[in-house]
């Protein structure tokens, strides 16, 4: 083929088509984009901000916390205010969405203040983690304590569910979600049991280390 007015069309379509191997060889090779990790925030009124914003709620102090380090996330509120284990175990199938990768299960103090026999917290508990279990979701339990008017016999029995089953299904844990917030009045709303904003971000700066090693084991 002779050029043509200064082009060498042969050149040319060599170069063409190098240029299109040479991107077609990019594309397989550079891995496919990873997808954001849902986290859904699965609790009672701790988890869903009870008296607060939404912007101070745990989910969303939690999100911002993990994308400020770079993750790329999105934590999904679905706590309800006053709800028991039982309750979560009614809603559990539906709340948790098929595409969600992780649950922070944040359930059983309702059931403590109430009294309820600490067996039946047990089976709820027991009940949701196999089924998250099932559909392949990693879970990270946040145990809850007793409160000690509830008397010794009911502490003892109430306080070992959660380390019990966390050792039972072999699932992150993380074993007081108030923790170091208890008497802490500069850091609870009046009614002495829930978190002010400011009680939010230690429970979540508090948490953070547990929720990272869930996610890192995610990648694996």
């Amino acid at each position: 083929m002779q050029p043509v007015h200064g082009f060498n069309f042969k050149k040319i379509s060599i170069c063409l088509i190098s240029g299109l191997l040479m991107t077609c060889v990019s594309l397989m090779a550079s891995p496919p984009a990873q997808a954001k990790i849902i986290i859904v925030a699965f609790g009672d009124s701790l988890t869903a901000g009870y008296n607060l914003p939404a912007s101070a709620a745990f989910p969303n102090q939690l999100e911002k916390a993990l994308l400020d380090l770079g993750l790329d996330v999105e934590v999904v509120n679905a706590g309800v205010s006053g709800d028991t284990t039982s309750g979560g175990l009614q809603r559990l199938d539906w709340s948790i969405p098929d595409h969600a990768n992780a649950v922070i299960l944040e359930l059983g103090a309702n059931d403590m203040l109430r009294g309820l026999s600490p067996q039946i917290t047990y089976k709820n508990l027991d009940e949701m983690i196999t089924r998250l279990k099932a559909r392949k979701i990693s879970i990270l339990l946040a145990g809850m304590l007793a409160a000690p008017d509830l008397g010794k016999e009911y502490s003892t029995s109430f306080n070992a569910i959660y380390p019990d089953l966390a050792q039972k299904h072999d699932v992150f844990f993380y074993p007081f979600f108030m923790d170091s917030l208890i008497g802490r009045t500069d850091l609870l709303l009046q009614d002495g049991m829930h978190p002010t904003a400011q009680g939010m971000a230690l429970i979540v700066k508090n948490i953070l280390p547990t929720v990272k090693d869930m996610l890192a084991a995610l990648k694996k």
